[in-house]
């Protein structure tokens, strides 16, 4: 069917788009900003601005609001359609599940929610709500963007894996869900892959991956990769709440899931502002925090004198509306957990395209790790059966066949 036929295009942006963004953020940071002309690399200034790189973040989130508006429009225009056809044929044509979308993925992913369960509509003052998940967001980005400045894009995205442990056990306390043996087992398998990953960028020395601040004040490439692992890691902590809110709100009430990426957006981006702005006169204008993440002048003036960075930043916004748009179309087509298999192999083309560009060196604990972070979140996301019988939940156990006298 067409309809179906546009799936694997939809699952490839996603991948693309998901990639790139890491890939670009990744970029920004590696870009000369000050005292380039040097000839020793510790002297020389990158874009380290991760607040302003959140910011980005939020722009592109409110970008799916384009998308609701010309959704609406075509609503509005097909239906001025319909009813013309209706006053010049004098009768109404009985709709078909062909002529419907359906079975469209992409207006799957523009639907709103149905309220068949009982949920009440999400709207007026009760929006503010989503301002909640979207102060997680702020902290739970500033963090990862931060770390991403002292490990490479591969150990970054790969050290994301350990939301999955956090939103199991959120899942846990506040959702009040059960867990099996075999996802807490999972969830052991996360913590040891992601610990490794962690070592691996500490016992080894990748200097083209972190062109920070921190090396022109000496402080030994392991504490900056041991840095940035627990940074990264902790922001999950930040991630798994706002995935929890979300779930908490959504069971709640109903609303588009793009629009609910566009309120966040929304409300994110006006918090990180006012936060910037605030923290820009308090921090960013004193002479120790000059040229530091709180600077926003600096910030601004990097991002106008520097055409690099200024096209990133417009690519870095489009990349995550895109992965946002994409991955809730392939959600609602497909399953949450075919998205999770493609944010795994987002990492894997993550790894292979920064070795390609020479931003890291190959590391074999790393891919030790890594095949133990997947196979954990595959096992905690039923993508894998557990090894042990004896792991699977009762109701799941085949039932014995009384023998025949």
């Amino acid at each position: 069917m067409p309809a179906r036929a546009i799936i694997p295009f939809l699952v490839a942006m996603m991948l693309v788009t998901g990639v790139c963004n890491t890939l670009l953020t990744k970029y920004q940071d590696m870009q000369c900003v000050r005292n380039c002309e040097s000839p020793s690399p510790k002297k020389r200034q990158h874009f380290e601005q991760p607040v302003i790189q959140t910011a980005q973040m939020f722009i592109g989130e409110m970008g799916c609001w384009l998308v609701v508006g010309l959704s609406t429009l075509y609503e509005r225009l097909r239906s001025r359609q319909h009813l013309t056809s209706i006053s010049d044929s004098g009768y109404e044509p009985v709709l078909t599940s062909a002529d419907g979308d359906a079975d469209n993925p992409i207006a799957k992913a523009l639907a709103a929610e149905e309220d068949a369960d009982g949920r009440a509509q999400l709207h007026g003052w009760r929006i503010v709500l989503l301002g909640l998940p979207a102060c997680c967001d702020i902290a739970g980005t500033t963090l990862m963007n931060v770390g991403l400045l002292f490990v490479a894009a591969s150990i970054y995205q790969m050290t994301r894996g350990a939301l999955v442990l956090f939103v199991g056990l959120f899942s846990v306390v506040f959702l009040k869900r059960r867990l099996h043996l075999y996802q807490w087992s999972a969830l052991v398998l996360v913590v040891v892959g992601v610990g490794i990953v962690g070592l691996a960028g500490a016992l080894f020395k990748d200097d083209k991956a972190t062109p920070s601040l921190l090396a022109e004040a000496r402080t030994p490439e392991t504490v900056r990769a041991i840095i940035g692992i627990f940074l990264i890691a902790g922001a999950q902590i930040f991630t798994a709440t706002q995935f929890v809110l979300e779930e908490w709100i959504l069971n709640h009430y109903a609303l588009q899931p793009l629009k609910v990426v566009g309120w966040e957006g929304i409300f994110g981006f006006v918090v990180t502002v006012l936060g910037m702005t605030i923290l820009h006169f308090t921090v960013g204008v004193t002479e120790a925090g000059k040229y530091g993440y709180f600077d926003a002048v600096e910030g601004w003036r990097e991002i106008t004198h520097y055409r690099s960075i200024a096209v990133s930043s417009v690519l870095i916004m489009i990349s995550i509306g895109g992965f946002n748009f994409f991955g809730l179309s392939v959600t609602r087509t497909v399953s949450a957990t075919s998205r999770s298999t493609i944010d795994t192999c987002r990492t894997l083309f993550i790894w292979i395209v920064s070795l390609g560009l020479g931003w890291e060196t190959f590391k074999w604990l790393q891919v030790v790790g890594f095949a133990l972070l997947v196979y954990g979140t595959f096992l905690f996301n039923n993508i894998v059966t557990p090894p042990l019988r004896a792991c699977l939940p009762r109701r799941e156990l085949p039932a014995v066949q009384p023998r025949s006298p």
